[in-house]
């Protein structure tokens, strides 16, 4: 149940075009216009990464068996390269589940990174040390990361040398629009012998120069579900063969050192999980999705379930890789005040390399004032942390003013404006669709 990537529609763009279209802005703006701002992408998001009417890709599965381990063999290296290991412009990231990182997802844009700070603030100046965003889905050209996109993640990542950036990236495009069983088939086979080689080799490329060349890369995440076109479920060999495919790919680029995250839902759905597991030599870290739902569910069910909480520790145990959580949060029994304490509990004693809260309505605690119980649990727990350190006492301090909206919801407007098209670029600077009244000569009679 990945927050959603918001997916913007391209249109063919001329410098003309953008410019007339910035005029219509600005009349627009002085006219009383209305934007519509959305969330990232996912999958959600996303990624758009949530499913219509459920939001989370955590959708029951069934089970079935595991898969064989090997041995990981070390990442590619390089050397001299800006951004390559060992290089002294390259921020080193945490190792080991020993300096376990925390954070939230807030947004998929620079708005996402300038709330760490102020959710750092509302948490009593805890350190959050995991930056979190989706790269769209809804094209081969932004799974690319396309210029300016990722700049404003890498340069929080570049400020502290402990600090994870994790991005979620989709496999194939069309990620959200219910492309048929029988067509996934096809583009995971194709995705397996090579046909996409080339726009993971541009992402790794641009990782790189970046200078984030330790980026954590959730690849296919909640691939057991049947939210995504990159799901497994429609054919599993051709999908672990396609994940190997991205991995080697990206490995193969100099100064890189990702680490990929099989990152799927917690509990039964389309398929066991287990199934979709294409490795230990192209897996660093096995995580989870972990969503309160279905509805009565109790956290020891969570836990106990198949392919549940624990068979993810112990699967990850058997594996000799850390766990980690990139997406976990309220859902479908509301202010569940102790699914929120038991979470934060579990989070403690088994240490993932990295947790964090989906932050937005049903799911969060900062940005959704649905949920005051878990909200104050969550923020008592973590007040004032940093690693080693107990939480402090609470001292009340605002929350934001403007929640980030669900990524996958489509933006709100007037009813009696017109939206204009501007193109992708266009829109992510501004926010969103640009909507434009065309009845203000009226209202000012």
């Amino acid at each position: 149940m990945a927050p959603l990537q918001r997916t913007r529609t391209r249109r063919p763009a001329r410098v003309a075009a953008v410019l007339a279209a910035g005029l219509l802005a600005s009349a627009a703006l002085a006219s009383g216009t209305g934007f519509a701002t959305g969330g990232r992408a996912a999958e959600p998001p996303v990624p758009s990464t949530a499913p219509t009417g459920v939001v989370a890709p955590m959708t029951p599965l069934q089970p079935s068996g595991a898969a064989a381990a090997g041995d990981r063999p070390a990442s590619p290296k390089s050397s001299g390269s800006p951004g390559s290991p060992g290089s002294p412009e390259s921020p080193e990231s945490p190792e080991s589940p020993e300096s376990p990182a925390f954070g939230a997802y807030l947004d998929y844009g620079p708005r996402g990174v300038a709330r760490i700070a102020e959710l750092s603030h509302w948490l009593g100046g805890a350190e959050l040390r995991v930056a979190h965003t989706y790269l769209p889905g809804d094209r081969w050209s932004n799974i690319e990361g396309l210029p300016g996109f990722l700049d404003a993640w890498a340069d929080w990542r570049r400020e502290e040398a402990d600090r994870l950036f994790v991005l979620n990236v989709p496999m194939l495009e069309r990620n959200e629009e219910g492309v048929s069983d029988s067509e996934v088939r096809g583009l995971l086979r194709r995705g397996a012998a090579g046909e996409y080689d080339h726009h993971f080799r541009t992402l790794a490329e641009r990782l790189v120069e970046l200078e984030v060349p330790d980026t954590v890369i959730v690849l296919g995440w909640e691939m057991n579900g049947i939210t995504y076109t990159h799901r497994c479920g429609p054919d599993p060999e051709a999908w672990k063969k396609y994940w190997d495919r991205i991995v080697t790919t990206m490995r193969a680029v100099p100064g890189q050192k990702f680490r990929f995250d099989f990152t799927p839902n917690r509990g039964r759905d389309a398929v066991a999980w287990t199934r979709c597991y294409p490795g230990d030599e192209t897996v660093d870290i096995i995580g989870m999705d972990s969503y309160d739902q279905p509805r009565g569910q109790s956290f020891d069910e969570a836990v106990a379930e198949p392919y549940g909480l624990q068979q993810h520790v112990d699967f990850a145990k058997e594996h000799g890789k850390p766990i980690s959580y990139p997406e976990w949060g309220l859902f479908r029994n509301g202010d569940n005040a102790t699914y929120m304490k038991r979470m934060l509990a579990w989070l403690d004693e088994h240490k993932p390399l990295y947790n964090t809260l989906t932050d937005y309505c049903p799911h969060g605690v900062w940005q959704c004032d649905d949920n005051p119980r878990a909200s104050e649990i969550y923020r008592k727990a973590l007040f004032g942390r940093t690693d080693g350190t107990a939480p402090r006492p609470t001292d009340p301090t605002p929350r934001p003013t403007d929640p980030t909206p669900r990524p996958t919801d489509p933006p709100a407007r007037p009813s009696d404006c017109s939206p204009v098209e501007l193109g992708d670029w266009v829109e992510y600077w501004l926010g969103g669709k640009l909507c434009l009244r065309f009845d203000w000569w009226s209202r000012n009679r």
